[in-house]
């Protein structure tokens, strides 16, 4: 029997410490719900978590994003909504305005509604907006830039089909207006400069009456009026007065413009360009712009030009449309003198970038991206902005312009409807992925309450029996001091 050193203490308490260090533990993953509370713990588990808890972060934010951009997809498609609606009223206008039994006074009423609803469609363009950022003004599509050493066409729009990089170009001719020179004799205005005999003649279908006595002031109001009518530009007012000539040349541009004057036996005359007579024999027109697409398989200059083999062309006044396949396709007008009105030839060179599109991350990681493209549909890019119903074949023209632009207002909702449907698949597996991650991560780092519940009264029985052997052990010198006695 010894006192200096109590060895069944020194066991006892060292069991005990143990216990008391074990049932700590225990009860600290009770309180916190997590079995790893320390990197100690479990060192493997702890990075495995860690990646993990931050993917399931991720998830969660990613799709937030993505419910944000279904929310700017809903603000686009509510407004080309309404842009729809306007232009399918412009086009129930045209129709109205069409029929004869409408004096030109009522057809100027209903132009006024029209010029009214064009004004809303490019004001909603310009200000729908999502927190501040812009969504129909073209901001979020893909931007081209055109060499500012060449001619640079204007309208620039490109499909989801065409990449990246520089395509060339060459407007070999330009597209040119019908026209040709009216020309009244000389003999018809006398010294008193007044007109000396009744005339008529049409332009377009649109009669002009010239009455004995009219001044040339008059005479050339009454054709300038007429020429509103007709959709036709006459030149300007010197001209006439100095050999009563009018060269006259129509609106539009291209195969598909058209100039008709009959002066029959009113005396004046009108003369054109035999080249650009109609099959009529009457009838001018116009000529479509020709182009020339540089290949890629023949460009030595760099940058290289992207057209390929398939790529080909079509004209529509001065609107060119380029396609080839794989959805490839790219809009443009061709731009004209703003001096002349005649149309520019040169070279063009386009350079088409991944700039402009809305980035959404969708993705926990980097990279996990989906780029959405909204086109611009103010009047210019519907081409709209010439929309008349006053002229001579405007309305028909007008209903032809409606269906274009509706169909164009279709193709662009369908593809917002097709990135809002992406998205809502997107969210639902994101939030998916989410759900099994945390459950994942919970069968690592969530302690199973049951088991370590067992564990912590087993500890706490131990405990409580080393606290007793301990006190036990304690009295064992007193024992030995007995003998002393």
């Amino acid at each position: 029997m010894r006192i200096n050193h109590n060895i069944s203490a020194v066991i006892t308490n060292k069991q005990l410490l143990r216990t008391e260090d074990t049932l700590a533990a225990s009860m600290e993953r009770l309180s916190s719900g997590l079995s790893i509370n320390h990197a100690k713990d479990n060192p493997s588990g702890m990075a495995i978590s860690g990646k993990m808890k931050a993917q399931i972060d991720g998830l969660n934010m990613s799709s937030r994003n993505s419910s944000d951009g279904i929310s700017v997809i809903e603000t686009a498609d509510g407004a080309l909504n309404e842009v729809s609606d306007i232009i399918q009223r412009i086009r129930e206008l045209s129709v109205q305005a069409a029929n004869d039994t409408n004096a030109q006074t009522e057809r100027e009423h209903i132009q006024t509604e029209i010029d009214s609803l064009k004004s809303e469609i490019d004001r909603i363009s310009s200000a729908t907006e999502f927190n501040t950022k812009k969504l129909l003004d073209g901001s979020l599509d893909a931007r081209v830039y055109s060499d500012k050493g060449g001619v640079q066409p204007e309208r620039i729009q490109v499909s989801e089909g065409v990449p990246e990089g520089t395509y060339k170009f060459k407007i070999d001719s330009a597209a040119t207006r019908a026209e040709g020179d009216l020309t009244i004799p000389t003999g018809s205005f006398p010294v008193g400069g007044t007109l000396s005999n009744d005339m008529s003649f049409t332009i377009n279908s649109v009669p002009v009456y010239l009455k004995a006595g009219m001044s040339e002031d008059d005479v050339y109001g009454e054709i300038l009026e007429a020429a509103e009518i007709a959709d036709v530009e006459i030149e300007d007012k010197a001209q006439f007065l100095t050999d009563h000539k009018l060269t006259i040349k129509s609106k539009e541009y291209g195969a598909d413009a058209k100039l008709h004057v009959v002066t029959g036996q009113s005396g004046a005359t009108f003369t054109g360009d035999a080249t650009t007579l109609g099959p009529d024999g009457e009838t001018y027109l116009g000529k479509d712009a020709k182009i020339t697409l540089t290949r890629n398989s023949t460009d030595t200059v760099e940058p290289k030009s992207q057209f390929d083999e398939q790529a080909y062309y079509k004209m529509k006044g001065n609107k060119l449309t380029i396609q080839s396949s794989q959805g490839f396709e790219m809009t443009m007008k061709l731009p004209v003198d703003e001096t002349t009105g005649d149309g520019l030839t040169g070279d063009v060179s386009l350079n088409v970038t991944d700039i402009g599109p809305m980035t959404l991350q969708i993705g926990a990681n980097e990279g996990q991206q989906m780029r959405v493209r909204v086109p611009s549909t103010d009047l210019d890019h519907l081409y709209l902005d010439d929309l008349k119903v006053t002229t001579k074949g405007g309305p028909d023209k007008a209903m032809a312009q409606c269906d274009e632009a509706i169909n164009r207002l279709s193709e662009i909702r369908a593809k917002l409807g097709a990135y809002e449907n992406r998205l809502e698949h997107t969210v639902a597996s994101l939030d998916t992925t989410e759900e099994n991650m945390t459950a994942a991560i919970s069968r690592i780092g969530d302690v199973d309450m049951a088991t370590e519940m067992v564990e912590y009264t087993k500890d706490n029985v131990l405990a409580q029996a080393g606290t007793s052997a301990l006190s036990q052990a304690n009295e064992l010198p007193q024992m030995a001091l007995q003998l002393l006695g």
